[in-house]
């Protein structure tokens, strides 16, 4: 238990000390003004308190991802506590602060605009494709779940729920972010940190004390903690699909000085999250040989399911409900509209197609791919979510390394964590069933020769890169 209470202590110190030389070494400037006011549209360019912005953005970046995804890194034990909270402050929160401000330096750029800005068109190309396939994954992988279980709870088939989700999916994505997720999404990102921290209240008191800290790797199927832990817990620790998510809050914030309370604080308030549900993983079922065993009978809702009701009776049932219903819904649907937002820029860019017309063409592909994909089966969906979402990761934190190298500004923030995720998605794309499938010497050997190769460019890129006054930023009191 005291491994748990402080990993929870050192994320909220994280907060309010690392934040503050993250943001220190961007440099924020509140008399920038911001895109919400300099492009303000009525769609998605429209300013909003920075409260209201940090619920919306742990909503979108959050859903079921700090919860699926750290019931099932609980295998590992816990060690998985090291990982959320290293993971979070250095890299994860970091990235995500990066991402948002640049998105918000650049007119509320998406991800693929800044990368083709720092990393060059050639990988912005790439990008492009990945971050929409991402997007449709996601979306896809959180919308079975619920169209089965709204089948299951109410007279229709899981047809009419799938049409009725993807009916609300467009609608969201088109209509203007003030009607409604600026109205309800706060309420259900509040509804989200009610849940957690109700379950973390509980298990303080079970019978079955949290486990201390142990670099012992517990996972019974005897996987490899390295890279694997780094893939399964994302959201939480470090997730790439938040890099598409945080332009959708740029251009909503009112100030620059918003941006660490809303991208860097909503990534802790994250991984707070995940450390609960990892603590509950591997300690209401008693070991991880149980949580495992219950991962198979029913997968990852009916182990929410079970412990919510467990440990908070009929408030647990209806939050269990509310969880695997409303938050993979809400986690869907900006994936989708962050989708339509780069579609929306290379519709306008390549083909000159802008308006209504531009974003019903740029909503359309990406909702019928989503459908399509919600046929196959969602254990097959999330191994491929993973992979991407962390490429996705590491291509982030590279663009915000080159960034900070061509400001002459302390790169090795973001150039360190990029070092770690590039040798993270190497070794998984060589060693995972999705990837190559080879041995793991081999894929070690091979994630670290191409880490290295990596490394010695950032190093080139040190040497070479000319530094640029940064004329838009000053320390603001």
């Amino acid at each position: 238990m005291i491994t748990f209470l402080l990993s929870i202590v050192l994320l909220i110190v994280g907060y309010f000390t690392y934040s503050k030389v993250v943001e220190r070494i961007f440099g924020i400037n509140d008399e920038n003004k911001t895109p919400a006011y300099t492009h303000q549209d009525g769609l998605d360019y429209m300013p909003m308190p920075w409260w209201k912005g940090t619920l919306i953005q742990l909503l979108n970046i959050a859903g079921l991802g700090p919860i699926y995804g750290a019931i099932a890194g609980a295998l590992y034990g816990p060690v998985a506590f090291i990982w959320i909270v290293v993971g979070c402050i250095f890299a994860g929160a970091v990235h995500d602060y990066f991402s948002g401000m640049l998105s918000l330096r650049h007119k509320g750029a998406q991800f693929p605009t800044l990368v083709g800005r720092y990393l060059g068109n050639g990988i912005k190309v790439v990008v492009n494709i990945v971050s929409i396939i991402l997007m449709v994954l996601v979306a896809a992988a959180f919308t079975a779940g619920p169209a089965h279980l709204i089948s299951s709870l109410a007279p229709i088939s899981f047809s009419m729920a799938l049409v009725l989700i993807f009916a609300y999916f467009f609608i969201a994505a088109v209509l203007p972010i003030n009607r409604i997720i600026g109205r309800i999404y706060p309420i259900f990102g509040a509804i989200l940190i009610f849940m957690a921290v109700s379950i973390g209240g509980a298990l303080l008191f079970m019978d079955n004390p949290i486990p201390n800290l142990t670099l012992e790797n517990l996972h019974p199927g005897d996987l490899p903690i390295w890279p694997l832990l780094m893939v399964t817990i994302s959201c939480g620790a470090i997730s790439g699909f938040h890099s598409t998510q945080s332009p959708i809050i740029a251009r909503t914030l009112k100030k620059e000085s918003e941006g660490r309370k809303v991208f860097y604080g909503a990534m802790i308030g994250e991984g707070i999250i995940a450390l609960i549900w990892a603590a509950a993983g591997m300690t209401f079922f008693n070991g991880t040989v149980g949580l495992q065993e219950a991962l198979a009978a029913g997968g990852p809702g009916e182990v929410v399911n079970t412990i919510s009701i467990s440990l908070l009776g009929t408030v647990g049932g209806l939050l269990a409900i509310i969880g695997v219903i409303i938050l993979p819904i809400t986690t869907g649907d900006t994936a989708l509209r962050s989708s339509r937002m780069m579609l929306t820029e290379l519709l306008e860019n390549r083909f000159k197609v802008s308006g209504s017309k531009g974003i019903i063409l740029a909503t359309l592909p990406v909702t019928l791919a989503t459908i399509y994909l919600t046929t196959i089966d969602y254990s097959f969906l999330w191994r491929y979510v993973g992979a991407s979402n962390q490429i996705v990761a590491a291509i982030m934190l590279w663009t915000a390394t080159m960034y900070l190298l061509e400001k002459g500004k302390f790169h090795w923030i973001c150039g360190i964590p990029a070092i770690f995720m590039t040798g993270v998605v190497t070794t998984y794309i060589f060693y995972a069933p999705e990837g190559f499938a080879l041995a793991y010497g081999t894929s070690l050997a091979i994630g670290a020769t191409l880490t290295l190769l990596v490394t010695l460019w950032y190093a080139y890129k040190i040497r070479t890169v000319k530094p640029q006054i940064d004329s838009d930023a000053h320390k603001v009191a």
